[in-house]
């Protein structure tokens, strides 16, 4: 589901906009840094301060995320259902996973959100449309941050 290049992006740019539903039935948008790639249909990040999202993810498990690279104007939406999973419940894969890329962290994730995924679509700026290249946008779009 996932291919290499949106496995890259993930990888480069690990804080994703995590969508749910929450009790009045609106949508509820957090960032959250901890990703990790399980396998090509499984992503997951760590609980660390996390009540609303876990909360609305228990109730309703269908769950958004998009990943960008604001200098590439390149992003990854993925489409799935979480499932939470108890670190103390976790299987050693799970936690190697995570201590792998964010071993400062693990001490603080009281569990890992596990993502199922449905659907992946890499979504890339109008700018393709005109020949930009990643390398022109990432040079353009560097510039403008740096001139902030």
């Amino acid at each position: 589901m996932l291919s290499a290049e949106m496995k890259q992006l993930i990888s480069d740019h690990s804080a994703g906009m995590v969508a749910t539903i929450n009790d009045n039935g609106a949508p509820s948008v957090s960032p959250k840094a901890t990703f990790v790639i399980i396998d090509d249909g499984t992503i997951a990040f760590g609980n660390i301060r996390s009540p609303g999202t876990v909360a609305n993810l228990r109730q309703r498990p269908s769950v958004e995320i998009c990943f960008i690279d604001v200098l590439t104007r390149k992003a990854v939406r993925v489409t799935g259902t979480a499932t939470i999973v108890h670190k103390a419940e976790a299987d050693i894969d799970l936690v190697s996973a995570f201590e792998s890329v964010w071993a400062q962290y693990v001490p603080h994730m009281s569990s890992f959100v596990v993502i199922a995924i449905s659907a992946a679509e890499l979504i890339l700026s109008p700018a393709y449309d005109l020949n930009f290249t990643a390398d022109e946008l990432r040079g353009i779009n560097l510039a403008k941050l740096n001139s902030l």
